[in-house]
C-alpha cells in the first residue's frame, strides 16, 4: 500500500453529528494500517474530504501541500512520536486542531498533549462513535470559535435586517441591480466607490445574500479603524512563541471568513506594504499568516470599497496601482441620494418602521409636505444622514423645522400615484430655481405655461 492513500470523494450523506462535518477536511496519520483504514472508513461518508498518512514525513508534506481542519494522530510510532512531531509543526504553522488517539491515558501523556496544543484525545480501542464525537467535537469547538471572532465585525458595522436589502427603484438603483445578479454567482472581485453614506455596505451585503456564499459568513472590515502596525496580524493571522516556549496561534479574519465573504471598507487607509501582501491572497488565494513558514489556501470572495477617487488614491501614492487593477475588474458606482428620483420615500418609510419598532416608540407620520421638504434638501450625507434625521426626529417626536409640514396632513401612501410623483418633483426643481418658473420649465424640458397651470391647481 502507498505511505499516501487518498480515499474517494462519494456525495457525502447527513450526519446526526453535525452538518458542519460535511465540509471538513480530515487527515489521519498512524502507522498501523489497519486503525487508518477503520478511522477512514468511519469518517469518509460524513466529511469532506479524508486523508491519510503512514508516517510523520508523509504527514508533513501533506501539510506542505494541503490546509486540513483537523488531524487525528496517534502518539506512539517508530522514530518521532505523534506529540513531538506536532510540536514541531506548530512553529512551522499547523493550523489544524488535533485529536490524539493513544493506549496510555496516564496524567503525563495528557499534560504534554495539552502542551503540544492537542484538543481532544481517544484511547485505543475505540468505537466508531468516538471517533465521530470527538471529530464532531472538534467542529463544533472551530465554528464557535469562529463565530465569536467574527461577532465583533459585526457588531462595529451594525448588523441589522435592512442592511442586506438594497432599497429604491430608480434607474440608477435598478441598473446596480442589474449588475449585481450577473455579478453575484462569480469569483470575481468587486470595487463599490462613492460618497460616504451612499450604501457601500448594503450593496455589499445584498451581493453577498444573493451569491452562492449567502449561509457563510459575511465579514465587514473598515481598514480605517485598525491601527497600521496591527492590520496585518488582524487579517494574516500569526504564530509566536510565548515567554514559556510554547507556540501561540492566532486565527486571522482571513482564516476566519473562509468560504464566506470578506469586505475590506476604505481600502485605500491599508498600509501600502499590507497592500502588497493582499495583492497576493486575491491573486492567489492562499496567506501566509505572520511567522509561518507555510502558506495556508483559501476560499474567499472579495469585496471592497473607498469614498476616495482610487485612481486620484493611485496618483498620489496611497493605493498601489497593481492592486487597483486588480480589484478593478467590476466597479459599482453608488450614487448620491439626491440623484436617486423617487428613492427617498421608499427609503423614509422604510427607516420609519425599522427604527421606531428598535425604539419601541410611536412612528411619526411622513406627509407630503415632510416628503416634499426632504426632496428640496441636498443629503450631503446621503442615505446615513437620512437615517439619521428619522432617528433623531423619533427620539425628540417630531420633525424638525426646516422639514416639518404646515398644518395637519394626511400620510402618504406606500405606493406613490403618477401624480404625486409629478408634483413632488416639479416642485423640487421650482424650489432648486429660488422659484423662478421659466428656469423650471427649461430644466423640466416642459413649457412655462404647463408649470402655471400646475401650480393653480396645486394652489401653490
Amino acid at each position: 500500500m502507498n505511505q499516501i492513500d487518498r480515499a474517494p470523494a462519494p456525495s457525502k450523506r447527513p450526519s446526526e453529528f453535525g452538518i458542519g462535518l460535511s465540509t471538513a477536511s480530515v487527515l489521519v496519520v498512524d502507522d498501523e494500517p489497519g486503525i487508518r483504514n477503520f478511522i477512514v472508513k468511519i469518517l469518509d461518508p460524513v466529511v469532506g474530504r479524508i486523508e491519510q498518512a503512514a508516517n510523520t514525513d508523509v504527514a508533513s508534506r501533506l501539510l506542505d501541500q494541503n490546509h486540513f481542519d483537523i488531524v487525528i494522530l496517534d502518539n506512539v510510532m517508530p522514530g518521532t512520536t505523534g506529540l513531538e512531531w506536532l510540536s514541531e509543526q506548530r512553529k512551522l504553522g499547523f493550523f489544524a486542531d488535533t485529536i490524539l488517539i493513544t493506549a496510555f491515558a496516564d496524567m503525563d501523556t495528557a499534560i504534554e498533549a495539552m502542551r503540544a496544543g492537542a484538543v481532544d484525545f481517544v484511547l485505543k480501542p475505540f468505537r466508531s462513535n468516538q471517533i465521530l464525537n470527538a471529530v464532531a467535537r472538534c467542529v463544533d469547538r472551530v465554528n464557535l470559535r469562529r463565530e465569536n471572532y467574527l461577532l465583533k465585525y459585526e457588531l462595529a458595522a451594525g448588523n441589522e435586517q435592512v442592511r442586506a436589502r438594497l432599497l429604491g427603484s430608480s434607474s440608477q438603483i435598478e441598473s446596480i441591480r442589474t449588475t449585481m445578479a450577473r455579478a453575484a454567482p462569480l469569483p470575481t472581485p468587486v470595487l463599490l466607490t462613492g460618497d460616504t453614506g451612499t450604501g457601500k455596505e448594503v450593496a455589499a451585503r445584498a451581493l453577498h445574500m444573493m451569491s452562492s456564499r449567502a449561509d457563510k459568513p459575511f465579514v465587514p472590515i473598515n481598514c480605517a479603524t485598525i491601527a497600521g502596525d496591527m492590520i496585518e496580524h488582524e487579517l494574516f493571522g500569526y504564530i509566536r512563541q510565548d515567554a514559556a516556549g510554547r507556540t501561540v496561534r492566532h486565527d486571522g479574519v482571513f482564516m476566519n471568513a473562509n468560504g464566506g465573504t470578506l469586505y475590506l471598507d476604505e481600502i485605500v487607509e491599508l498600509p501600502l506594504p499590507v497592500q502588497a501582501a493582499l495583492l497576493r491572497v486575491v491573486e492567489h488565494q492562499k496567506i501566509r499568516p505572520v511567522g509561518s513558514s507555510r502558506e495556508v489556501p483559501l476560499d474567499l470572495r472579495f469585496l471592497f470599497a473607498t469614498n476616495a477617487d482610487p485612481e486620484d488614491a493611485v496618483k498620489d501614492g496611497r493605493l498601489r496601482e497593481d492592486l487597483y487593477h486588480r480589484i478593478n475588474v467590476l466597479n459599482i458606482q453608488m450614487p448620491p441620494l439626491q440623484n436617486r428620483d423617487g428613492d427617498l420615500k421608499e427609503l423614509a418609510l422604510m427607516f420609519l418602521q425599522q427604527i421606531s419598532k428598535s425604539l419601541g416608540v410611536p412612528p411619526l407620520t411622513l406627509s407630503e409636505g415632510v416628503l416634499l421638504n426632504m426632496a428640496r434638501y441636498d443629503w450631503p450625507g446621503n442615505v446615513r444622514e437620512l437615517r439619521n434625521l428619522i432617528e433623531r426626529s423619533l427620539i425628540v417626536g417630531e420633525w424638525p423645522a426646516e422639514f416639518a409640514a404646515n398644518g395637519a396632513e394626511e400620510e402618504v401612501a406606500a405606493v406613490d400615484s403618477l401624480a404625486a410623483v409629478e408634483r413632488r418633483h416639479i416642485l423640487t426643481v421650482l424650489a432648486a430655481c429660488d422659484g423662478n418658473r421659466a428656469e423650471a420649465a427649461r430644466r423640466l424640458g416642459i413649457s412655462r405655461k404647463t408649470i402655471d397651470r400646475k401650480c393653480a391647481m396645486w394652489n401653490d
